[in-house]
């Protein structure tokens, strides 16, 4: 995909997923969170998810002899359901699923479906749609493209994580399936400035840069994979790391932030209230206090989600949520909860 105005996904679609991820090598980070040492990065990255399926977003009525019908819906489809097989031929791609039903009014096909982790087969009758073709209702994609930031990189195992959030189905508002996905280069081209009751949100550009990177976790935590960064952004391979720190405190804080092409710059932040550490997300309430960045976005945009938090030059954390009524507030999630699956996502180094 090049040069494609891509909006960012926003703070506020946050993923409740789990998607499943083998734990593959568990070496790469020591016990203690203090022992570790990440790259930092901020950057804004192209993100691609592919289903290996179809996904049903919607369920939809159609005319057939002058009656509404669905038979998606008669079948017990739902939205959210991942379409991998008809009749036992793969389908990998939406087209599969057409191509296995034209022809099939009033004929049963068999669908092998995900739900929830799980397969199980539906059976469903297509119906020949007023307008021309053997439809059951059910619309569906095979995968979804978007822009966030680059929370931190391992140099010692090719670990990156991003986000700090997961990536939801902008139809269904269900965790967004992972089949495979990818990373491209990114840049910032514009930004739609915060307000209160209506968040701001970056703007970005998909660059010429080739895919790179393998996904291959969507948690509620973030995106995790792993990558070479001389494919993606060459100058990750002279950053320094720097220490995760085991502990967070209210004060200040900076945050790594890229609202302008691909620069990545500090800006000035407050922890204001630790919350709970022992939950997912929400797990400290941060509050902007650089001028600039306040000048340039009002606060914190949809688009910022996945920038690093350092405190005391060690890294904490990441910005995850705007609060909608304050955009200068939002939340970060705790450093030590994108740990366990950035462990799963190192690969097996034998």
């Amino acid at each position: 995909m090049k040069n494609q105005i891509i909006r960012f996904p926003g703070p506020r679609r946050l993923a409740a997923a789990l998607a499943a991820a083998a734990i593959l090598s568990l070496s790469a980070f020591p016990a203690a969170a203090s022992d570790v040492f990440l790259v930092p990065v901020g950057r804004a990255v192209g993100i691609k998810l592919f289903a290996d399926g179809a996904v049903v977003s919607e369920l939809s009525v159609f005319s057939c002899g002058g009656e509404p019908v669905c038979p998606a819906a008669d079948a017990g489809l739902r939205r959210g359901d991942v379409i991998i097989a008809a009749d036992g031929a793969p389908v990998t791609v939406s087209s599969d699923l057409s191509d296995a039903l034209d022809g099939r009014e009033n004929a049963a096909v068999l669908l092998t479906v995900l739900r929830d982790g799980l397969e199980r087969t539906v059976s469903v009758v297509p119906r020949r749609s007023d307008g021309g073709g053997a439809r059951i209702g059910a619309v569906v994609r095979d995968s979804t493209a978007g822009i966030g930031t680059l929370t931190f990189y391992d140099p010692d195992s090719g670990t990156f994580a991003a986000l700090g959030h997961g990536i939801c189905d902008g139809d269904t508002g269900l965790p967004a399936h992972l089949g495979h996905g990818c990373l491209v280069p990114a840049t910032v081209t514009g930004v739609k400035k915060g307000r209160p009751g209506d968040p701001g949100e970056l703007i970005g550009l998909f660059g010429d840069g080739p895919d790179c990177g393998a996904l291959s976790a969507n948690t509620e935590t973030g995106l995790y994979g792993s990558l070479s960064p001389a494919e993606l952004y060459p100058e990750l391979l002279s950053a320094d790391p720097v220490p995760v720190a085991d502990s967070v405190e209210t004060g200040p804080a900076v945050v790594l932030a890229n609202v302008s092409g691909g620069e990545v710059r500090r800006y000035e932040i407050e922890i204001v209230r630790i919350n709970n550490l022992s939950r997912s997300t929400k797990n400290y309430l941060i509050r902007v206090t650089d001028p600039v960045l306040l000048e340039a976005t009002g606060g914190i945009v949809q688009g910022m989600s996945g920038s690093p938090i350092l405190q005391n030059g060690r890294l904490v954390g990441a910005v995850t949520h705007v609060l909608v009524n304050d955009p200068t507030r939002g939340y970060g999630i705790w450093i030590e909860n994108m740990l366990p699956p950035a462990k799963a996502a190192v690969p097996d180094a034998a």
